[in-house]
Parts: C-alpha cells; sequence; structure tokens
C-alpha cells in the first residue's frame, strides 16, 4: 500500500480510501465516541484513532476491525495525537488538561504533563526530546523530556485560545493559530544545553474567523491554515507569509489537512461530509472523496 489515506470524524467510522480512485478500500467501526484525529506510523503499520476518552491503534495491513492497543487514562476528549520517529511512544493532548506520552509496548502512560485548562494540541521538536503544546488559555508551552519538566510558557495574546500549533520538519520554526483568526511564527534555535529557545518573528492575519488547524509542509516552505471560514489557505514561508492560495469549495468549518510527501497536494477535511483533495499548483479540487454520513473532523496521510 504506496499511499494510505484514511478520513474519520462524528459518524463513528473510520474509512481509507484508494486516493486515485476516490474509491473507499475499508471502513473500521469506532462506535463509542467521534474521531477526533487521525495519525500513521511512519513505517505505515498502524492507524491511531484519538476518540472521547480513548486512543485506539489499528493494524493498517490486517483486515482486523478491532483495535490492537487501546490506551486508556485521558478523561476526556483527546484532541491531538504525534508518534515519535521510531514509533516507539506516542504523545496526547485532551481536554482534561493533560499532555500525556504512552509506550507503545506496553500500552501504559510513561508521563503526564498538567495544563491548567483543555489542551488543543500537542507536537514532538524533531530533535525527539521536547514537546510543545497550545491550550484553551492561549500559552505555548515545552515540556523538556530529559529534564521532565515545562521550560518555556508564552502568551501570544492573553485569553485567546491557541487551537493548533505545527513544528518545522527542520526544527527552525514554530506556528500557532488562534480563535482570532492569527498566526504566530517563532524562529526556534536549540542551545548547547539541548534546549529549545523562542524569538517572535511574525504575525499575521490569516482568516477573519476561527482557525482550527495550522500545518506547516515538510519541505518547510508552506503553511496551510484552515479555518470556521469554510477556507483553507496556504502562505509562503519563503516570503513573508504571502498567501499563495484560497482553497474555496467546503461549505462549513474546515477542520484538518495534510499535506502529500512532495508538498504539492493538501488533503481537508470538513463538517459537510467530504474530503477533498487538492492541487496546490491550480487550487482546484482533484478528487472529492464522498461515503461519511457526518461531519469529517480529521485526515490522515502517508505517501512516502
Amino acid at each position: 500500500m504506496s499511499v494510505i489515506l484514511a478520513s474519520a470524524g462524528y459518524d463513528h467510522t473510520i474509512r481509507f480510501w484508494e486516493a486515485l480512485t476516490g474509491v473507499c478500500s475499508r471502513t473500521i467501526q469506532h462506535g463509542d465516541s467521534q474521531v477526533n484525529r487521525l495519525e500513521i506510523t511512519s513505517d505505515k503499520k498502524y492507524l491511531a484513532a484519538a476518540g472521547n476518552p480513548k486512543i485506539r491503534l489499528y493494524d493498517i495491513k490486517s483486515t482486523n476491525p478491532n483495535p490492537v492497543v487501546q490506551f486508556d487514562g485521558h478523561s476526556n476528549n483527546v484532541t491531538s495525537l504525534a508518534f515519535q520517529l521510531d514509533n516507539r511512544w506516542v504523545c496526547s493532548s485532551s481536554e482534561d488538561g493533560t499532555v500525556k506520552v504512552w509506550d507503545i509496548r506496553a500500552p501504559t502512560v510513561a508521563r503526564t504533563y498538567k495544563h491548567k485548562c483543555p489542551v488543543n494540541e500537542v507536537v514532538i521538536h524533531p530533535n525527539q526530546g521536547e514537546l510543545i503544546s497550545c491550550d484553551l488559555s492561549g500559552n505555548v508551552t515545552i515540556w523538556d523530556l530529559g529534564q521532565n519538566k515545562c521550560t518555556h510558557q508564552l502568551i501570544p495574546e492573553d485569553d485567546v485560545p491557541i487551537q493548533s500549533i505545527s513544528c518545522s520538519s527542520d526544527g527552525s520554526m514554530l506556528v500557532a493559530g488562534n480563535n482570532k483568526g492569527n498566526c504566530y511564527v517563532w524562529e526556534m534555535r536549540t542551545a548547547r544545553e539541548q534546549q529549545t529557545t523562542l524569538n517572535p518573528v511574525h504575525k499575521f492575519r490569516a482568516h477573519q474567523k476561527y482557525i482550527t488547524r495550522v500545518l506547516l509542509s515538510s519541505d518547510c516552505r508552506h503553511l496551510a491554515t484552515c479555518s470556521a471560514d469554510r477556507s483553507t489557505r496556504i502562505w509562503s514561508t519563503q516570503d513573508g507569509f504571502q498567501q499563495e492560495a484560497s482553497l474555496e469549495g467546503h461549505q462549513r468549518w474546515v477542520w484538518d489537512c495534510a499535506f502529500s510527501a512532495d508538498s504539492a497536494y493538501l488533503v481537508t477535511a470538513c463538517s459537510d461530509h467530504y474530503v477533498r483533495l487538492w492541487d496546490l499548483s491550480t487550487s482546484e479540487t482533484v478528487r472529492q472523496y464522498n461515503g461519511h454520513s457526518k461531519g469529517v473532523l480529521c485526515v490522515a496521510l502517508n505517501d512516502v
């Protein structure tokens, strides 16, 4: 399976798609809750689904409809997931106010870091030694796994929730998107003691409404922002975050997106029940994936 594309949301199903034809090749029932986020391991063996409040790991290459591993420990919606580079552990954020690190081999909680409010997203720094999370109170927090503590905390705008963050693959940049439609950009540097410092370099208005997701492409040249205004916008990181494209066509909130490995295409998930594949050179929809009966909250793509 060279391209793995999956989507999920409010209809309690996970759907795998043939990316080129738009045919749904497999459906997994996720009966007890909606699915808030999907992540695929780098080796394409497993798909993790974040629900309320459980995390489930499914075998992608098997026809087994049941999870092979289940992570229990959160007490509310799990809002995001991120796998460590070698897939030995996974971290999660939750509306229960915690960030957790899980050992995949023995599905137990290895670490818990506490916010004082719901956590909207957590990402892993490319150095694999730090986690970066954001929350409903507007905090961006860096957790040092080696020292097992918080080393930095920033508040770009007082009492404005930060919905999403994205860290560049080369570790040079962090972007955060908030509920006012603003994006904040920091330059990241790693000191000799391997601790990351953040230097604010840019702020811009990406949307007039709520930002639901920000995502940097793997080549670090583009930023995608999804919004309640029904659009996804593409910004150039090389040119002062000038807008390159606005992807129009969804009819409701756009919740999630995923870049192709070559950064030439983007997949989006929307409350209008549809998943779309966009050609970023033309800003046109290449394929629409139909089959969900309710809003789609998340997509995952691995076409490496």
